[in-house]
This record gives structure tokens, sequence and C-alpha cells, in this order.
């Protein structure tokens, strides 16, 4: 078997190691995660020092080692340099990359992540400076993207318990859903309160119920017997949050929309910058239950919202 092989990957994380080297964590095309030494990269003159920078895309040549393998070879195809010139930019960048370590797999073919993270940085590098609304609306759709190629999306058309397509009610203000991370998605207000009030009942009934053995069916030498039957009931899910019809067309148009269509939904100035965080922070939740730990780079984004100068 040959001691070296080669990769197409895009840095993700960087850490020092020793006097003058970084341990690389890689997500490439063909072999999923790959942590692999960058020798010598933290010195001025190093041929890798731009080329182990975070969001650098490099044709790889890869030796195998006994625990870690080391980067012998590598040429830069992309770079993305304009995300570390624009501080909303680089949290998003940085929120995506974190949700791509948290699916990606190592040892495997890791084609369609690669792909669609590398897509969404572009299109974020993309985006003119200082436009703190278009750079959370990119950042909702590919966080939805990449939900949905990890298999885990929210249910965005349908109430995740009655199965009934929901459709956002524009003319009236006071019209709502739920959004359950538990649950899988929406969910229909009116649902959930007859699965309340069936709750209410269960527990006032009892639930558990005991009967005798019929004594036609015992036979003669065996003693009485006894059971009991238990009725089993749906788990009541616990909302993230109640959306209105605004922001659940915003997820519909989400979930439905190509790479090339989220322009003109971005653009809509109807849609306002405050409808934008909700939804992210709303994804951002039922993320954080299904991968089952904390986006660490989103609270970059919570203060990038947060400064003065970034809200227009």
């Amino acid at each position: 078997m040959s001691r070296t092989y080669k990769a197409t990957g895009i840095n993700l994380k960087s850490m020092a190691l020793g006097e003058s080297d970084r341990l690389l964590t890689i997500l490439t095309r063909e072999f999923g995660l790959v942590r692999a030494v960058a020798p010598g990269s933290r010195k001025h003159n190093s041929s890798l020092s731009g080329r182990s920078g975070l969001f650098v895309v490099n044709d790889l040549l890869i030796a195998k080692g006994r625990s870690l393998d080391k980067i012998t070879q590598a040429q830069t195809k992309e770079s993305y340099p304009g995300l570390s010139q624009d501080l909303g930019k680089l949290a998003a960048s940085q929120y995506l990359a974190e949700m791509a370590l948290y699916q990606a797999l190592s040892e495997q073919p890791q084609e369609e992540l690669f792909s669609l993270l590398s897509e969404h940085l572009g299109r974020l590098e993309r985006l003119p400076k200082n436009q703190p609304r278009w750079i959370i609306a990119y950042l909702s759709h590919a966080v939805f993207h990449l939900l949905a190629i990890a298999g885990i999306a929210p249910q965005v058309q349908r109430c995740c318990l009655s199965g009934i397509l929901l459709q956002p009610d524009l003319s009236n203000s006071h019209w709502q859903v739920g959004f359950s991370a538990a649950a899988g998605g929406i969910v229909s207000l009116d649902a959930l309160e007859r699965l309340q009030a069936q709750g209410r009942s269960f527990r006032a009934g009892g639930g558990i119920y005991n009967h005798q053995t019929p004594p036609q069916v015992k036979r003669v030498a065996e003693p009485a017997q006894s059971y009991q039957a238990i009725a089993h009931r749906q788990e009541i899910p616990a909302l993230i949050s109640r959306i209105d019809a605004t922001e659940l067309e915003i997820l519909q148009k989400l979930s439905q929309a190509e790479l090339d269509q989220l322009t003109p939904l971005a653009g809509d100035n109807i849609v306002t910058e405050g409808s934008w965080i909700f939804i992210e922070q709303i994804l951002r939740q039922y993320a954080q239950y299904h991968f089952g730990r904390p986006i660490r780079s989103a609270a970059l984004i919570d203060s990038y919202f947060a400064l003065p100068t970034s809200i227009s």
C-alpha cells in the first residue's frame, strides 16, 4: 500500500504544533476529514505558510504517518481572501466550518459536503462589504442546506404532529405555528393543544389498567394470573419558539431555494434584518439539538449583530 496519497481539501481548523508547524483539520473530497501536519508552515519563508490558512483549498500530497499524516506538497486552488476582510463574513464562514466539522466523516468521500461548503463560502465572499442583512440571509440558507445533506433538515411544509400542510396566512398578523427541534420542525398550535389535552386526560385517568385473566381461559392446574395493559401516549414536544406567517414563509422558501435563487429573497426589503436574525437563531438551536453540541462560532455572529455599526 502506498505511503502517500493525493487529495483536494479545504482547511477548516488550524492549531500550532511544536515550534514552527501547524496541525490542520482538512475537509477533503476523497477521504473526508483528514488531520495532517503542515511542517514549518509558521515560518514566514515557508511554502506552506499561506497554504495552511483557514478556508484555503489545496491540491495536496500527504504522507501517511504512525500517528499523524504530513503534508509534503500543496498547490492552492482557491483561498477566499475576502472572508477575512469583513467581520460578518468571517464569523459566518467559521460558523459554517464548525457545522461541516460536526457532520463530516473520516476515511469516506465527502464530495457533496465539500462542494456545498465551498460554494457557500464563495457566495459569502462575493457579497458587498458591510451588508449584515445579506450575510445573515446567506448564512441561514447555508445552514439549511448543510442540515439537508446531513439528513436532518427541519420539516417546514407540514405539521410534524398531524401531517397537515401548513400555509402561512400573511393577511393575519396573529397567525402563528410552533417550531420544535424535538418534533423535527413546524407544529400546528391546534395539534399541539389537542396533544396537551390528551396528556392531561391520560394523567387524570391513570394510564395503567389492571386486569384479571378471564376465568374461562385459565387452566385448572394453573394459579390465577394478572397482567397490566400500559396505554402509551405521544410525547408532547417542547417548542423552540413560535413563528409568524412571514417567518414560516422564509423557512419554506429556504427549503425550496436552489443556490442561485436566494438573491430575490435576501434582497426583499419587506423581510427585515431582525426576521433573518430570528430565522438563523431557531435554525441554530435546531442544529445544536440534532448535533448534540453547541455551535461555538455562532457567538461571533451574535457579537457582530450587537455592534451598533452593523445595524442598518
